[in-house]
């Protein structure tokens, strides 16, 4: 915490490009050394496996936290999940956070031979595996044991009330989503901000006397010296969704030079809370200016 009682910032890296081992171990060790502080994987068909990229990333980093952003419950079973957590975390000298969600994306519960629950079933899923990792974490038989009592930090991710008031309950992180979708259907866009803001007031009444980290993933990242003109081409990509005075003030919309982004998520951490925030790995580079001039703050 600072003095003022604001979590400090955290800035992360999302990977989603499947590499080579060398491009792999090149992309993790620069991560590092432009200043992020945190190196996920996410847990798509066709990405990076997430727990062979985090032990090779954890090979050659020293400093950076390595997660899961976030793994998809229905593709695993808590008894090997566990397995593959603390394993993992084992591996890359304790330095594992663990993002969980229940999953969204149809056609790869169907191309990994799966059914596609309904949403409450993916919930309740995603509930019975938070419970059973606890359990076996707490088990002094369980092989391979955790690195620290209660294993990793756990991250939960969603938008819905039930993911929500699990996230209340039981992370240590909570990422909230950013994005919705266009009028049409098709594509997304920036969150509007009171929407955001509901959300996370919903998540604060449902904490009680626990604390977490709150997290957004910033999906649209755009550095450039012409912000107003930046705002009005996104405006219109937007497609009338948000208005422009919601869109300049959406936390998952930065845009402008690096130090108008810096104010930009500054006053995204004083109305949120927000203090965590992750780029795609495509914005990675033009984004680090901004790690730097908010390191420590």
């Amino acid at each position: 915490m600072t003095a003022s009682g604001v979590k400090p910032f955290r800035f992360g890296v999302n990977l989603i490009l499947p590499d080579s081992r060398e491009a792999w171990v090149a992309k993790c060790r620069r991560v590092e050394e432009i200043g992020y502080d945190v190196l996920t994987v996410a847990d798509h068909l066709g990405m990076a496996p997430p727990f062979p990229g985090l032990v090779l990333a954890g090979e050659v980093t020293e400093r950076v936290r390595l997660g899961t952003f976030v793994l998809n419950v229905g593709f695993h079973r808590p008894a090997v999940l566990a397995r593959e957590v603390t394993g993992t975390d084992q591996f890359v000298g304790g330095r594992m956070e663990l993002g969980l969600g229940a999953g969204y994306v149809k056609a790869e519960f169907e191309a990994a031979g799966l059914d596609f629950p309904r949403a409450g079933q993916r919930v309740d899923h995603l509930e019975h595996t938070i419970k059973e990792l606890k359990r076996l974490y707490a088990d002094p038989e369980h092989q391979p044991a955790p690195v620290r009592p209660g294993g990793p930090p756990l991250m939960i991710g969603g938008r819905g009330d039930r993911v929500l008031t699990l996230a209340a309950e039981h992370a240590d992180i909570i990422a909230f989503t950013g994005t919705a979708k266009v009028p049409d259907g098709s594509g997304l866009v920036p969150a509007a901000p009171d929407g955001i803001s509901e959300r996370v007031s919903f998540v604060s009444e449902r904490l009680g006397d626990r604390t977490a980290e709150f997290n957004l993933l910033a999906h649209f990242v755009i550095v450039t010296d012409d912000r107003q003109r930046a705002m009005a081409q996104l405006h219109e990509q937007v497609r009338g969704a948000l208005t422009l005075d919601e869109l300049a003030a959406a936390p998952t919309a930065l845009i402008g030079t690096p130090e108008e982004i810096a104010e930009q998520l500054v006053a995204h951490r004083e109305r949120f809370g927000i203090s965590y925030f992750t780029v795609l790995e495509p914005n990675s580079e033009a984004f680090a200016p901004v790690v730097e001039l908010l390191h420590g703050r």
